[in-house]
């Protein structure tokens, strides 16, 4: 006879808790085995192996429903169809890996323009949170504002700008390291 697993042991055994294993099969990723007459679900060695999929999908960024339909082809027979919801995946990473990236370069730039800040010019990070965009394409909205803070801090002249906010009292110039 193969093992079988209470409900706790089973969570324990693919890394998850109890809850996630109710939660994945109210979702119709993870079946319930028969309860025997008065007794306890146990379940099996496929049910561990079920789990661990849904887990090792989740760690590669695949979403429920997604998993969901991986699932459906899991037999091995279907690698066309799993490569293709693979290659969407991964394009949409490679995507969110690229907005991170201008992301990163905006904040950078505006951090860069605060190290050069003296106290009579508004703070480049707070001007550009303020700033109301013009409907660009979402994924360009953080470069805008990034590049309008730098047009507003070298641009306009210190007195215009210290009298369009709140002053926040300056800190003393850091030393870079």
């Amino acid at each position: 006879m193969s093992e079988s697993y209470t409900i706790g042991t089973l969570a324990r055994q693919a890394g998850v808790n109890v809850e996630t294993v109710r939660y994945y099969q109210r979702r119709g990723l993870v079946g319930e085995p028969r309860r025997p007459l008065g007794g306890i679900r146990r379940y099996s060695q496929d049910h561990v192996r079920r789990l661990r999929f849904v887990r090792q999908a989740q760690a590669l960024g695949f979403r429920l429903d997604e998993v969901k339909d991986l699932l459906t082809l899991e037999d091995g027979k279907h690698c066309r169809d799993a490569e293709r919801l693979g290659a969407i995946k991964l394009a949409a990473v490679r995507q969110r890996l690229a907005q991170l990236r201008r992301v990163e370069r905006a904040l950078a730039a505006l951090l860069d323009q605060c190290h050069c800040n003296t106290g009579s010019v508004r703070c480049p990070l707070i001007a550009a949170l303020e700033t109301e965009p013009r409907r660009p394409p979402p994924q360009e909205a953080i470069m805008c504002l990034a590049f309008r803070a730098v047009c507003q801090v070298t641009a306009a002249p210190p007195s215009a700008l210290a009298s369009s906010g709140p002053q926040i009292p300056s800190p003393r110039p850091q030393r870079r390291r």
